[in-house]
């Protein structure tokens, strides 16, 4: 095997400039991957945590049914103000925030203007942490020293056509069927990731939300966990300890119905560019490899005639093609790492995304698991690439490779 490592390595210095096209190739199809890949992981990375962090929390804990049969019967599913299972769960080591929430529906009036909202009666100073990414593009977010304080989405503000500071009243149906009434005052307007929820949303504190609707207690406790990849682990904890309890928890991925079709659709598109890169590698490997067999024809013929046998052949036109790949793959990784963050450092423009109205600044983020298929990658296409150069060359004639080029 060293032996056919050795001839590998010094076929590729004695053809520097055929080996040096080789190399580029394989290394800029690698740095391409890292860049392309790492681009869309950073995307659906940020995708998911802004989800998280602006909706849903790690896992959502509501009575049974509340998700099927809540919309028509919202008062039949109230939790409780405190109970054990909460303090239990603000005890867990990766916990981090337990907010309650309150969702109800109505109408918002303002002076002559009246149009239906969904809301969420919330507790500002938990919603700080669960919610951080909520953007909140012009004046403030709830707060518990403003009961009466309420923020708006930017497209439900266009719609009655208040601004931050002015008076609104919300009208709902209270618990017992009646009608109540509430006058609010605007603190913010903000902004999600989905346009349609923000043109009939709002927020108000959980306390208002309360007197509003004549109950105590809430709909949801959204949970938030130090880090995300603790939520599977905590959910199927919880589970287990609360079986008895009336009581259902949901991880948040079972609820974005848009980040899991958001993530289906570039894991396509990530699937299409490695299929792309792998193709060219190959055909330039094919292309090196190929020319490197014909030229060496009468050298393969003479070192059969000295008794090298034809798998020995066979093997180290494989092992050339698998250095090849391995040099290569290796350059690759730094050229993509380096560009990766020289990218990352200054940022990447990116126009609104469907349904939202501002843009962001992208990142590339290279994980080790990105790194890891991207050498695979390379190593793999070059072998690929090497098989039919080396059938061809280990099935040469004897006689007639001895012939050739004279």
């Amino acid at each position: 095997m060293l032996t056919d490592v050795f001839l590998a390595a010094r076929n590729i210095a004695r053809q520097r400039r055929r080996s040096a096209f080789a190399l580029a190739a394989i290394a800029f199809g690698v740095a391409a991957l890292i860049i392309a890949n790492g681009f869309i992981d950073w995307i659906i990375f940020k995708h998911r945590e802004t989800t998280i962090t602006s909706q849903f929390g790690h896992i959502q804990v509501t009575r049974k049914g509340y998700f099927k049969e809540g919309m028509a019967d919202p008062f039949g599913y109230l939790l409780p103000k405190r109970s054990p299972v909460q303090d239990a769960i603000e005890k867990l080591p990766e916990f981090r925030a337990l907010g309650r929430r309150l969702s109800f529906s109505g109408l918002v009036s303002k002076g002559d203007e009246t149009v239906s909202f969904i809301a969420e009666g919330v507790e500002p100073d938990q919603e700080l942490v669960l919610s951080s990414s909520l953007r909140i593009p012009i004046g403030s977010n709830l707060s518990t020293d403003d009961p009466k304080g309420i923020i708006l989405g930017l497209g439900l503000a266009a719609n009655i056509g208040v601004d931050v500071g002015d008076t609104v009243v919300l009208v709902a149906n209270t618990a017992k069927g009646g009608i109540n009434a509430v006058e609010c005052r605007v603190r913010g307007l903000f902004a999600t990731m989905s346009k349609a929820y923000d043109d009939v949303a709002l927020r108000v504190p959980l306390s208002t939300a309360q007197r509003l609707l004549k109950v105590d207690g809430a709909h949801v406790w959204a949970l938030l966990l130090n880090d995300t990849d603790q939520a599977g682990s905590t959910l199927r904890n919880l589970r287990e300890r609360f079986a008895k309890e009336d009581l259902v928890f949901t991880e948040w991925i079972e609820l974005a119905d848009f980040h899991v079709k958001a993530v289906s659709l570039l894991a396509k598109q990530a699937g299409v560019m490695r299929v792309i890169i792998a193709v060219i590698i190959v055909l330039s490997i094919f292309n090196t490899m190929m020319m490197s067999v014909m030229e060496r024809t009468g050298e393969i013929g003479t070192a059969m005639a000295l008794g090298l046998t034809r798998r020995s052949i066979l093997r180290m036109i494989l092992v050339e093609g698998a250095m090849l790949g391995t040099i290569g793959g290796l350059l690759g990784l730094a050229l993509g790492t380096l560009l990766a963050w020289v990218i990352s450092s200054i940022g990447i423009p990116m126009p609104p995304p469907p349904g939202q109205s501002w843009g962001f600044m992208g990142e590339v983020m290279v994980t080790s698991g990105l790194a890891f298929e991207a050498f695979l990658l390379a190593v793999g296409s070059t072998l690929i690439a090497s098989i039919i150069p080396a059938r061809k060359a280990s099935g040469m004639v004897i006689v007639d490779s001895l012939r050739f080029n004279r």
